[in-house]
């Protein structure tokens, strides 16, 4: 049984098209009738958006099988008075969710992904957690790719606030206990005894996918298909304890060494 990750492991971070190998892996998958799940932290669209994206350029699995952190938003931040940061896509989203955007005094920082984040963005960020704001970020990732540059993610801006505030942060997509719980019930539907020990994660996220899950006792594989160029720039660099199970450089070669 599989978790799989979209951003780098089955879409390009580039253009977004198929990652070499990724619709065979899910057409393998349905073909052999073993349960998975397709788990993003996506943002920018909303979730049945984004799943008919997915469908569009040739990926054959069902609504029930995605999960992204729109989908829980909902149940873990109010929508009163929320000061959120992030693309343009993702304030028009939370606006069509009925998000009341709030940036004189909110009760929730909210923060996702965005490449050009600017100084006075942090300072206001700053000055409400200092006020008594929550801090919440959609996802944790570590590193957010695009347009052939690598950005801090939104796991890179927590801590970053953190640090400077002492203010904890609470994450609602990956890779939180909370949305790993959510894909397992959803899991659970499609085999009704399955457990995290159970479950092999397929991320390009190391640090903001795997860590997590290994935690939780699933087993990990980590593709160089979209945030790293090679294993060496981050594989060294992690406690043993939380390196992947498995490396490998695409989908495709996963299907080819079949694993």
């Amino acid at each position: 049984m599989y978790f799989i990750d979209v951003q780098g492991t089955l879409i390009s971070d580039t253009d977004k098209s198929p990652i070499r190998g990724s619709i065979e892996f899910i057409n393998m998958l349905n073909e052999k009738n073993i349960p998975y799940m397709v788990i993003t932290n996506n943002t920018k669209k909303a979730s049945i958006d984004f799943y008919m994206y997915l469908k569009s350029i040739g990926f054959n699995f069902e609504f029930s099988s995605y999960l992204d952190p729109l989908m829980l938003l909902e149940s873990r931040v109010e929508k009163e008075a929320v000061a959120a940061y992030g693309a343009p896509e993702f304030l028009k989203t939370l606006v069509s969710m009925g998000y009341k955007l709030d940036y004189e005094k909110p009760k929730t920082v909210l923060v996702a992904i965005k490449e050009d984040f600017c100084a006075n963005e942090y300072a206001q960020m700053i000055d409400f957690l200092l006020s008594g704001a929550s801090l919440v970020g959609m996802h944790e990732t570590s590193i957010y790719a695009k347009n052939n540059k690598r950005y801090p993610g939104v796991g890179a801006i927590l801590k970053l606030l953190e640090f400077a505030t002492s203010v904890s942060y609470d994450v609602v997509g990956k890779p939180s206990v909370s949305f790993y719980k959510e894909a397992l019930k959803m899991l659970q539907k499609q085999k009704k005894s399955a457990e995290f020990k159970d479950i092999t994660i397929i991320s390009d996220d190391v640090k903001g996918d795997l860590g997590g899950a290994k935690e939780m006792g699933m087993k990990t594989v980590f593709v160089t298909s979209g945030k790293y160029k090679t294993q060496e720039e981050i594989i060294p660099f992690l406690e043993p304890k939380l390196r992947p199970d498995y490396i490998y450089a695409d989908m495709q070669e996963i299907i080819d060494k079949g694993m």
